[in-house]
């Protein structure tokens, strides 16, 4: 972690075997990944050096963590999704797409088996997924709203409907789908193979947040699956729910990197960049904004390391991880539009980095929860009743 915004010692949290491997993470997004994301922002492509540069480091399962249990912690995982956010919104997305939604829809939504089978297929990259839950005409609402539809046919699952907005599905090897149960009403999930009959995927275009992370809108027509694809553990919304408040979690702290991505740009120009004969980071407003971001990243980070250490500690409440993406998420767009006011005209172009920054935020912002939703779920717990229509 870098003491320019880890002012209050974060990485001490740590054991120095997983800051080895952070570090060593950073210096290969440094001089592998960040030189090829301004050409990747602007034609919306997600390069190749993706896969072929994290893979192979063994995030999930780092050997310098074997038998440690570390790399299994919620603190762990977080501070790398910060890690990968300060570089870039999209990378981080797309990583977290495997190592949070999908590894989560298995090992906490499928059965013991399933989980022992599937996970370290899912660590190694050797299977991968997507967590396909929102839909077209329900997001906020998916809880009563769900619309995709399931129909058990024997020992097969019929699955029809759609789903939009799920990043990375068009190379996944499979499709944890959410379905309502036409038998009993309740939600359950099904691993569906990407390629399998009566499955189609389009990809959504002209985006200007994520520009790199690709998303799909998915239609199931008719779709076959057997019984032994279906999670085991998923056998209401409730349990989704149990998913989502942990996920909520992971994007915390991928807002969190955006600001700590976005303020170390903004830093970067004001002390090389000069107007009137100084540079820009000598003026007193200038500093004020400066500070302020820093504050912004420092706080978020103390809020999400937090909330990461209480659940280690098996402490999962909704409200708590709700208050985390909440917060971070609106300090992340605060954050993006100071970075940009500092860098001035600049701000608004690739080459300075704060533009991506920028425009993602508004994603971050609006995924995994809106700023809306998750203000309910944290005042519901305050008053005790549901503001929710």
């Amino acid at each position: 972690m870098d003491d320019t915004f880890d002012r209050y010692g974060l990485a001490e949290h740590v054991s120095p075997a997983a800051y080895g491997v952070l570090h060593r993470l950073e210096q290969t997004l440094v001089r592998d990944i960040r030189p090829l994301l301004a050409d990747a922002w602007e034609r919306a492509e997600l390069p190749d050096a993706f896969s072929a540069t994290l893979v192979p480091l063994r995030l999930m399962d780092p050997p310098e963590l074997a038998g440690t249990g570390e790399a299994d912690t919620t603190l762990f995982a977080g501070v790398r999704n910060f890690v990968l956010a300060r570089t870039d919104a999209s990378l981080a997305t797309w990583y977290n797409a495997q190592s949070g939604l999908f590894r989560t829809a298995v090992t906490v939504g499928g059965s013991p088996e399933q989980a022992a089978r599937l996970d370290p297929m899912i660590r190694s990259f050797d299977v991968t997924g997507v967590f396909a839950l929102t839909e077209p005409l329900h997001g906020s609402d998916i809880a009563g709203g769900l619309a995709t539809r399931a129909r058990r046919d024997g020992d097969e699952w019929v699955l029809d409907g759609a789903k939009r907005w799920i990043g990375g599905a068009s190379t996944a090897d499979l499709l944890a789908v959410f379905a309502r149960d036409d038998g009993d009403g309740q939600v359950k999930a099904f691993l569906v193979p990407r390629d399998a009959p009566g499955v189609r995927l389009q990809r959504i275009e002209r985006k200007t947040a994520l520009r790199i992370m690709q998303n799909a809108d998915i239609t199931l027509d008719g779709v076959r699956v057997g019984e032994d694809a279906r999670l085991q553990g998923v056998s209401s919304f409730r349990d989704v729910s149990g998913m989502l408040r942990r996920m909520r979690s992971d994007v915390a702290w991928i807002a969190t990197g955006v600001q700590a991505g976005a303020f170390e740009a903004a830093l970067r120009y004001v002390t090389h960049r000069e107007q009137f004969g100084r540079p820009l980071g000598g003026f007193q407003l200038v500093q004020e904004k400066l500070a302020r971001m820093l504050g912004n990243v420092t706080a978020s980070l103390a809020m999400v390391a937090q909330l990461s250490r209480r659940q280690d500690a098996g402490h999962f409440a909704d409200e708590d991880s709700s208050l985390a993406k909440m917060w971070t998420a609106l300090r992340a767009r605060e954050t993006v539009a100071l970075a940009r006011e500092v860098v001035g005209g600049n701000g608004i172009v690739l080459d300075e980095e704060v533009a991506r920054f920028f425009a993602d935020a508004e994603a971050v912002y609006s995924y995994e929860g809106t700023h809306e939703i998750n203000a309910l779920i944290v005042g519901r717990a305050l008053t005790g009743r549901s503001a929710f229509v």
